[in-house]
């Protein structure tokens, strides 16, 4: 069996069993969403969602947040951990997108990883939730499934990305990183994986090896 063959029948098991997929993050447009992912770097997507909502009222968009007092950012996204730096790349990326696009946040790869503080997980997931494109998120999930089930035995992020493009159908991508999230999450966890519980285990490199 060909990696994209077996590709696509984990794809019809995990459609079964996570039937919707979607990001966890939650967003209104394009600026919240950027801003979110930013946010979400080692630190939970529960915790970003209830840090964001008093961050996006005091600073509404991207007009808002490249004017805003760095401390005073600071201090609304503490919980979020690594605060300094994610406010200082907030506030930048902010006027950066002010000055060089307009106001309007940019649809290429390249437009989106020129932004501070912003590399090619978060620009995929702006690709993929906002502009609808093919997009392969390779976040720590993604990272421990695919290898376990024997698709790579890569460290690397973006290695793994341009590996992964080749064998996932484009049309499945987003999705498949949304399941992918979703089974890390509830089955395939970093330490003690739910194995009896796992309807993908016979396509796993790691449960065949017995470790």
């Amino acid at each position: 069996m060909s990696p994209t063959e077996k590709c696509r029948k984990i794809i019809d098991i995990l459609k079964k069993n996570y039937p919707d997929p979607r990001c966890t993050l939650d967003y209104r447009n394009a600026f919240e969403l950027l801003v979110s992912t930013r946010l979400a770097a080692q630190c939970t997507d529960k915790r970003v969602n209830l840090t964001t909502p008093k961050l996006f009222s005091k600073y509404p968009d991207v007009y808002a947040m490249a004017k805003a007092n760095l401390a005073d950012v600071e201090r609304i996204v503490k919980p979020c951990g690594f605060f300094k730096t994610k406010a200082r790349d907030i506030v930048n990326l902010s006027k950066k997108i002010v000055k060089d696009f307009g106001g309007n946040i940019p649809g290429s790869m390249e437009e989106l990883t020129s932004l501070p503080g912003i590399g090619r997980k978060t620009a995929n997931v702006i690709l993929a939730e906002i502009f609808h494109r093919p997009a392969v998120v390779v976040d720590t999930h993604f990272m421990r499934i695919t290898r376990r089930l024997g698709f790579h035995d890569l460290k690397d992020a973006a290695k793994i990305e341009f590996l992964m493009k080749e064998i996932v159908p484009e049309n499945e991508s987003a999705n498949f990183s949304h399941r992918l999230v979703a089974h890390g999450r509830e089955i395939c966890k970093a330490i003690n994986p739910k194995c009896n519980l796992c309807e993908i285990k016979d396509f796993c490199k790691k449960y065949k090896e017995g470790s």
